[in-house]
């Protein structure tokens, strides 16, 4: 991939580009920190993952993260798994997202969205207060750092208000969406043993309440180590016999205090998706998530005090926590609740619209549908204050670059962004001061030493290769939860490339320093020798406006063959017949590869997903080689788990027939 194969969809000005903090930030530690003077992004970028510890001092000093007790160095060891960020340091992630309220307590810390999509404005006052009553309640019931407290909670402000109240008395946060049922919720809360459980009593979703009440008496019966359960009335229902009321331990006018503990001192844990077992529970740290989030939002997002920033997410996916970040830039945050096309599928654009959204953040697959539903975004809704339209979850289709140029705005900064769980944040994706290319995420982060390799560990540009990164970086999880010995983070990451970071994603770097994801790698098409992710597949595909959505297998068989079924889910009144199956197979054929052509197509009902919506391949291949439903996937991992027993049959009859 060069250059020369495309102009850029879109290109900042110099003005623009003046204004953005990392051109500033690039000055200044040039001055400060030797960062090179010219040269642009490329040489910021590789002096910041040739001299970690100069680009993370500077980063630090930059946005002025307020160290307790000083640290003795940037980087003690910096062994993967094993690095040992600011040792000496103590600090506190809470203080530093509550910052604002000292110098301006009456902006708008949060924007309250429901399906009404009427925004309810939470001062900085308002959050820090609350916050600080309830940290002092968590103090009163013994909660003490290092204890966790969870959250069976949506995307509302009483979520953040949690959050940074655990985080400012030292304990560790974890929270699962109202809309996972009670086996995934204790697939992950029972790994941690919470001693605090917040809970509401249901929640509204697609003009619906859903009553939670049975869950959460299932989740207290089922959790010994609580030893209070904290009860929010989102449906107006009273308190379970010996739960204890949100507004009474949010009613007083307390200040918060602050517990300063070491930088690696647990802050959350998050959750892969456990689709092939439990999840795993990936323990970050308070000061390695302050200092990666900063750089992300405040440089590569280039958010500040002046701008709203919404996110349509839910608690259960990393998305939410980097979103609740965004105050610590001093950014007016958007907390959003409910269902992302209700009531009709232009729904977030509208509560990007009424929020006054500045960069807006979304999945690949929202853009896609939204496409195909002959939504017009910029002629329908004033977007005029939105600079940037950001997507995750699955790679952003060119057809979705190009729609969002056409229908959004001409002068829209596209950022297609890709990282993970794992880290929080992002490998690669938005940088204000460069061009955006369709198809492509614009750039590795800054501190982020990414490669693409081949399967002997060389260096690959303009190639397929797997998404390594040779260096640490400070937001790499401190351990997994009930992990002693170290060995399934090491087997999770460090296996294939012993230390280096295998992430598990098949990318191209371009000769520009761009990123191209192709999908997982491990669910790669390798047919002949020729290697092709699923997304490449999809997005051909996904095209024809007959295909919602499909999911594409390539199966090793016992006596050296290969098959390729393409399963796929059907728009409305459309039908698999011949001509349907043979333009599937000539789009395929004429766009990416004739090798990588499916042997059938088959329809299904609908596409499985997991519960953070990322299609599942893995399992499918598995039951589909004959694998045990019960060993193939975790069943409380999957949004519908009916929908897999097809693929259970369908191996059945392919083997008796």
């Amino acid at each position: 991939m060069t250059s020369a194969q495309t102009e850029p969809l879109w290109q900042p000005d110099e003005d623009r580009v003046a204004a953005a903090a990392v051109t500033r930030f690039q000055a200044w530690a040039a001055e400060r920190h030797g960062a090179p003077v010219d040269g642009g992004y490329a040489a910021l970028h590789r002096w910041s993952v040739d001299d970690l510890e100069a680009f993370w001092a500077a980063v630090a000093e930059w946005f002025d993260v307020r160290f307790a007790t000083p640290y003795e160095r940037v980087l003690g060891d910096d062994a993967m798994p094993g690095a040992d960020w600011f040792p000496g340091a103590t600090l506190n992630y809470a203080e530093h997202a509550l910052r604002a309220a000292d110098e301006r307590p009456h902006d708008t810390a949060l924007l309250h969205v429901d399906e009404t999509h009427e925004p309810t404005p939470i001062s900085w006052a308002e959050l820090r207060r609350q916050v600080g009553s309830l940290a002092a309640e968590l103090r009163g019931l013994g909660v003490r750092p290092g204890d966790r407290v969870s959250g069976y909670l949506p995307n509302i402000p009483e979520a953040v208000v949690a959050l940074l109240a655990t985080a400012a008395v030292g304990a560790v946060w974890t929270s699962c969406a109202p809309d996972f049922g009670a086996r995934s919720v204790l697939d992950r809360f029972q790994q941690v043993e919470p001693v605090v459980l917040f809970t509401v009593d249901g929640y509204r979703y697609g003009g619906k309440e859903h009553d939670r009440r049975d869950t959460v008496a299932e989740l207290r019966a089922e959790l010994p180590t609580l030893r209070a359960v904290v009860h929010i009335p989102l449906l107006g229902t009273p308190a379970p016999e010996g739960a204890l009321e949100w507004s009474a331990l949010t009613a007083a006018d307390t200040a918060p205090v602050y517990e300063h503990v070491p930088f690696s001192h647990p802050l959350w844990v998050l959750y892969s998706s456990g689709t092939t077992g439990l999840p795993k529970a990936i323990v970050q740290s308070q000061g390695g998530i302050l200092v990666e989030h900063l750089k992300q939002l405040g440089l590569h997002c280039d958010l500040g005090p002046d701008d709203v920033f919404f996110w349509y997410t839910s608690t259960g996916w990393m998305m939410w926590n980097f979103l609740v970040s965004g105050l610590l830039t001093g950014t007016t945050v958007v907390v959003y609740d409910g269902s992302p096309g209700y009531p009709d599928t232009g729904a977030q654009w509208r509560v990007a619209e009424r929020t006054g959204a500045t960069l807006y953040g979304t999945s690949a697959a929202y853009v896609m549908a939204c496409a195909k539903a002959d939504v017009h975004p910029g002629r329908d809704f004033d977007l005029s204050k939105v600079k940037c339209v950001a997507t995750t979850g699955s790679p952003l289709p060119p057809d979705g670059f190009r729609w969002l140029h056409d229908e959004v705005r001409a002068d829209l900064w596209i950022a297609s962004v890709s990282g993970g769980t794992d880290v929080c944040s992002c490998f690669a994706g938005a940088v204000p001061t460069l061009p955006v290319h369709i198809g492509e995420l614009q750039a590795a982060g800054l501190g982020t030493a990414l490669e693409s390799w081949d399967p002997s560990g060389k260096p690959l540009v303009g190639e397929v290769g797997e998404l390594v990164v040779t260096r640490p970086m400070p937001s790499m999880p401190i351990r997994f939860w009930n992990d002693p010995d170290g060995s399934r983070y090491r087997d999770s990451y460090f296996e294939m490339f012993p230390g280096v970071w295998r992430h598990g994603d098949w990318i191209t770097i371009t000769d520009h320093g761009s990123v191209v994801i192709h999908g997982r790698s491990d669910s790669t098409l390798n047919r002949q020798g020729v290697r092709m992710g699923s997304a490449d597949i999809y997005e051909a595909v996904e095209r024809l406006p007959e295909i919602r959505e499909s999911l594409v297998i390539g199966l090793e068989e016992p006596e050296g063959g290969y098959w390729m079924p393409l399963f796929v889910h059907l728009a409305e009144g459309a039908t698999l017949d011949e001509d349907l199956i043979g333009r599937i197979k000539t789009t395929i054929r004429a766009e990416l590869s004739p090798r990588h052509v499916p042997d059938t197509v088959i329809e299904v009902p609908a596409i499985p997903h997991t519960l953070t919506g990322k299609r599942i391949e893995v399992p499918v291949k598995r039951l589909l080689q004959g694998t045990p439903m019960a060993k193939a996937v975790n069943p409380g991992s999957v949004d519908d788990i009916g929908l897999l027993s097809f693929y259970e049959e369908l191996a059945r009859t392919r083997k008796t027939g």
